[in-house]
């Protein structure tokens, strides 16, 4: 990345930066006192959230004082803390865009405005622990450390669920299939297809586990007391192919769990007066119950992300005409499965400057371009677009993230 650096405290039209590291004055004020983002540390109690930094001694106490380009559009925060309905936050879009570092700045401002917050990576590859710089590896409820509020944050771990999936589908040593289809009165076709080994293909977790898994995050966000004490949800989503898996899943289930229970009608209508006539009549409603039971859920998970009330896909990308062009594909594909959009968050932006290297006047110009498509896009136009400028540091732990969230959800 292109960086230019100035020994002036006074600013300058791109990022002023040390040698040795930026000072964010006046951007970070935790305590009202400025404070060095590369070198601080950390106390934290069990009683209290307060964030102590040692600040940083310097000859010249270099400042960041403005960074984007003024810009019409806020994010309109102002409207997203003081909801009291909409608690759900999917943030998306293509690979790299910085969707994690958005999400997490959004779940710490929550956080520091009096919500009590979850942030959940939905991303196989997660890199939530990397964004707040603490470990939240383990699949479980996880404290962050640092924000005002309560903030925790969830990483679904896939490899976890997976060998969850293998050990649930075997009983006493068997496969569990034959037990699940015994129950759905299709036993005997089980054993017509044993030669097919048919057990050990449901035994394998099969594509599309990831999306199932957030799937029964999101299930237990709406059903469990301990999620009840969250305002705000956000979601840290994959890339864009697996984000629109995970929204189209709940109506694939939907549709499928209604063709088995259909077929199983059919099947005990069938069988059921041969029974009777031998006396063998049975009822094991528990495997059609429990199915009936999943789609009921899978409804109320589809009927949540279509919800403008209670959700917002925030679509994230980046000023290049490949990214503009995937988010309006993507935005083309939330608005066929009805998920309601209102935001664009384009990061990355350069700041202004009346002097460009050759470098960054190439860079603005394509940016320029880029950027000129979303006013001109049928999907994209709409929303309000926010911007992020592209920044000389690392978007890593709560003070940069704080500092990041000032600056883009305004």
């Amino acid at each position: 990345m292109a960086t230019c650096f100035t020994s002036s405290p006074i600013f300058s039209p791109c990022y002023s930066a040390s040698v040795n590291r930026i000072s964010l004055i006046n951007s970070l004020k935790l305590n009202s006192h400025p404070f060095s983002l590369s070198k601080f540390s950390t106390n934290f109690s069990s009683k209290s959230c307060s964030l102590s930094l040692t600040r940083k001694q310097s000859r010249k106490l270099l400042q960041v004082r403005s960074v984007a380009a003024p810009v019409e559009a806020t994010a309109g925060f102002d409207e997203m803390v003081s909801g009291t309905q909409r608690k759900y936050y999917l943030l998306g879009g293509k690979g790299g865009v910085g969707k994690t570092s958005c999400a997490a700045s959004l779940a710490v401002k929550f956080a520091n405005n009096g919500h009590s917050t979850l942030v959940v990576s939905t991303d196989p590859a997660h890199s939530l622990s990397d964004s707040f710089a603490q470990d939240l590896t383990g699949g479980t409820l996880v404290p962050v450390e640092g924000p005002l509020a309560p903030l925790f944050a969830l990483e679904i771990n896939p490899d976890q669920a997976k060998e969850e999936f293998r050990n649930a589908s075997k009983k006493n040593g068997g496969t569990g299939v034959k037990d699940f289809m015994d129950g759905m009165g299709l036993g005997m076709i089980v054993e017509q297809l044993g030669e097919l080994k048919l057990g050990e293909l449901l035994d394998t977790p099969p594509p599309g586990l990831d999306e199932a898994i957030a799937i029964s995050k999101v299930i237990q966000f709406l059903e469990l007391e301990e999620y009840n004490k969250f305002t705000r949800i956000v979601f840290d989503t994959a890339p864009t192919g697996h984000t629109l898996r995970l929204l189209s899943l709940p109506d694939f289930l939907d549709a499928s769990i209604g063709k088995i229970l259909k077929l199983r009608q059919k099947i005990s209508s069938a069988t059921s007066a041969i029974k009777s006539v031998f006396g063998q009549e049975e009822n094991r409603p528990d495997a059609a119950d429990k199915l009936q039971k999943l789609r009921e859920r899978m409804i109320k998970v589809r009927d949540l992300f279509r919800d403008a009330e209670s959700t917002e896909f925030v679509i994230v990308t980046i000023p290049t005409v490949m990214a503009i062009n995937e988010s309006s594909r993507l935005r083309s594909s939330l608005k066929k499965e009805n998920v309601p959009v209102k935001r664009l968050v384009v990061n990355q932006v350069l700041p202004p400057s009346a002097s460009d290297c050759k470098f960054c006047a190439m860079k603005r110009k394509d940016q320029t371009r880029a950027l000129d498509l979303i006013e001109t896009d049928p999907e994209l136009s709409a929303l309000t677009v926010v911007k992020a400028p592209l920044v000389d540091i690392e978007i890593r732990g709560i003070p940069a993230l704080q500092f990041l969230g000032d600056m883009l959800w305004k």
